[in-house]
């Protein structure tokens, strides 16, 4: 694959970490980028089991990753009054190791930069395949021909959208959205602080959930029917929010009132890619752009598990993309089919009290969270996992320094 040109689509957490592998073999890569630096911040993300800390030691990564980790919280389910209901045990939520999802990025940012040309602020507008390549188009920059094309920018993927269809026949809302908003200091709302501490908080009822405390910012999830509403501005979605949180129980109200002084907001649908094929041609589909984003805690492991199977059937066939794409399908196939299956909503933001004295009920049982604890172990690891023979790291590369730029 020496000198084989290849374009990611999103600087997230599946992007950076193909390029890192493809830079092994010899790629010249470019990762594009919609947004115009590395994102800091956002929810904490976790690995979970054998395989997802097999492919981050593969990398070199795993001690970085683990001095890195946040440590995780207990999740302390409480009632309108504040009295303890239920605790959701941090192994649960936090797997093996849980490191903040911006903390990641830029980790992987770093490892690729100097030898990957990395474009902020700009993404692609069409691609077209030809005989010998994909002829792409950008916003910004000028058009370029790329041998292969991964899409790795997310549930709303732009690549999938350009080359499998429009996004509503790939992509199924599950009735439910989440939002993270950094709500800066907590103490300062009322003495919410005081309920954060060495663990987080998660209030609930019928049809919403607020977690609040802990690492990352202040987590929220409601049930809805199809919104509409600009993903790409944080006072419309701060109003979705508000407007969804309003009128509620506990300190509801105080962090409803919070939201108004923050534009530091991300809300998203909880939904499902629904493809019968993560390539077509000489474009590859990577982590959520063909896995999905049903917020059950498998995503980045998936988007890094899939880097790895990724470059290795590449690497396997010899820079062959048509074998490489149709094995790597295969692989993901099964270790996927989480994303499938999953949809967190119903389980973080149950519809009627009934069920969420049920869901409260499941973490006062020792047993059964044990049995949920190897369930979710059991989805992560793949112990059939090849292990391809993928180089040590390249000496040199082409430095660019990471700047925000049109493509070259």
């Amino acid at each position: 694959m020496e000198n084989t040109e290849v374009l990611i689509s999103g600087a997230g957490i599946a992007g950076p970490a193909l390029a890192h592998w493809l830079h092994r073999l010899g790629c010249a890569v470019t990762v594009v980028e919609k947004a115009c630096a590395p994102r800091p911040g956002g929810q904490a993300v976790d690995f979970k089991g054998p395989t997802h800390l097999r492919v981050l030691a593969r990398m070199g990564l795993l001690d970085e990753v683990r001095a890195l980790r946040t440590g995780g919280v207990d999740q302390a389910v409480v009632d309108g009054r504040g009295r303890r209901l239920a605790v959701i045990p941090r192994e649960f939520t936090g797997g093996d190791v849980e490191i903040r999802r911006g903390d990641l990025a830029a980790l992987l940012h770093e490892r690729t930069a100097h030898a990957c040309e990395y474009v902020f602020g700009d993404s692609v507008t069409s691609l077209t395949e030809t005989a010998g390549g994909v002829h792409v188009t950008f916003e910004r920059g000028a058009e370029r021909t790329f041998d292969l094309v991964v899409g790795a920018d997310g549930i709303h993927s732009a690549v999938r959208r350009l080359v499998f269809g429009p996004e509503e026949e790939h992509v199924r809302f599950l009735g439910h959205y989440y939002a993270l908003a950094d709500l800066g200091d907590l103490g300062g709302f009322g003495g919410l602080g005081d309920l954060g501490g060495e663990e987080a908080v998660m209030y609930s009822e019928p049809g919403r959930t607020a977690v609040v405390g802990g690492p990352g910012p202040a987590f929220f999830v409601f049930a809805s029917a199809p919104l509409t509403y600009d993903r790409y501005d944080p006072v419309a979605q701060r109003e979705v929010l508000r407007s969804a949180f309003a009128g509620g129980g506990w300190r509801l109200p105080e962090l409803v009132a919070a939201l108004a002084g923050t534009t530091s907001v991300h809300l998203d649908s909880i939904s499902r890619v629904e493809t019968d094929r993560y390539a077509r041609g000489r474009v590859v589909l990577l982590g959520d752009a063909g896995y999905g984003n049903t917020l059950a805690g498998f995503g980045t492991g998936l988007a890094v598990v899939g880097a790895y199977v990724l470059a290795g059937e590449l690497q396997a066939a010899g820079g062959d993309h048509r074998t490489a794409f149709r094995r790597y399908g295969e692989r993901l196939r099964g270790l996927a089919k989480v994303a499938r299956r999953a949809n967190a909503g119903p389980f973080l933001a149950p519809r009627s009290r009934a069920r969420i004295r049920l869901r409260n009920g499941l973490f006062n049982s020792r047993p059964l969270v044990s049995l949920l604890l190897k369930t979710t172990d059991r989805f992560a690891t793949d112990p059939d996992l090849p292990d391809y023979p993928l180089p040590g790291p390249a000496r040199g590369g082409r430095p660019t320094g990471g700047q925000a730029g049109a493509p070259r």
